[in-house]
């Protein structure tokens, strides 16, 4: 699964390496390193323009909420936040199948946080957490889907743009670590996926071997833990050390 990552890409660069059009309008907006559900997330479609709906589709750089909120639903908030969908089922669920027929999108990181229970010191167990990356420190991108919602009650409130992020099963050392992973796309996968004349694609939804492989875990600062802590020094790599300390 994936319920926290990191993502410290600029809009602007990210338009640049992806030869998109920056659309978030982000002003003062700094890298995120405990990104949480529900916070505002950088995606990537690949939209028409409206002045010109028979001409090439651009990919568009786009902010949404990280927790996709269906067409159909009353309100926002009301369970808990759709951060994840698994792809074995994914077009077979009513609140995700229109949006991987219709609106599937990148979610680049640079990469994510899964935890492990295993015992601590004083006899008792913790949730340890483990970062996940690419070992050149290259960008990733993963398979989402997002939607539109407008809010029933008040026909007037701005629509609401929200994504979740498809996983599957592990595969390789990623499960060492955890049962489910976020579902990496290469890139040469990038432009069918984000196609929006069509349909979907079944194919492109499974595990690539090539990507996995690229990926590097590290034990990391369980300062992470809590989502008020915020900054580069929860990616520092941690051996544990501390705990042998506690113990002396």
């Amino acid at each position: 699964m994936c319920g926290r990552y990191v993502s410290t890409a600029d809009p602007a660069t990210l338009a640049v390496e992806l030869d998109a059009l920056d659309e978030t309008g982000d002003e003062g907006v700094g890298p995120d390193y405990n990104v949480a559900p529900t916070t505002e997330v950088l995606t990537v479609v690949a939209r028409h323009d409206r002045d010109d709906p028979d001409g090439p589709a651009r990919r568009r750089i786009r902010r949404m909420r990280w927790g996709l909120v269906p067409p159909f639903a009353e309100e926002v908030g009301r369970s808990a936040p759709l951060i994840n969908a698994r792809s074995e089922s994914v077009a077979t669920k009513p609140s995700f199948a229109q949006s991987l027929r219709y609106r599937r999108c990148l979610v680049p990181m640079d990469g994510w946080y899964e935890w492990q229970v295993e015992p601590a010191p004083d006899g008792r167990t913790r949730k340890v957490p483990y970062f996940m990356s690419r070992a050149d420190g290259a960008r990733i991108c993963m398979a989402g889907l997002w939607a539109v919602w407008r809010d029933p009650r008040d026909p007037q409130a701005a629509p609401l743009s929200s994504t979740t992020i498809l996983t599957a099963q592990s595969v390789e050392q990623l499960g060492n670590v955890h049962e489910r992973m976020p579902l990496i796309l290469p890139a040469d996968r990038w432009d069918a996926w984000l196609d929006p004349d069509s349909l979907g694609h079944p194919d492109l939804i499974v595990p690539s071997a090539e990507a996995v492989a690229a990926v590097e875990i590290r034990r990391v600062s369980p300062k992470v833990n809590s989502i008020r802590n915020n900054g580069p020094e929860l990616l520092v790599p941690d051996d544990g050390a501390g705990d042998q300390l506690a113990l002396l």
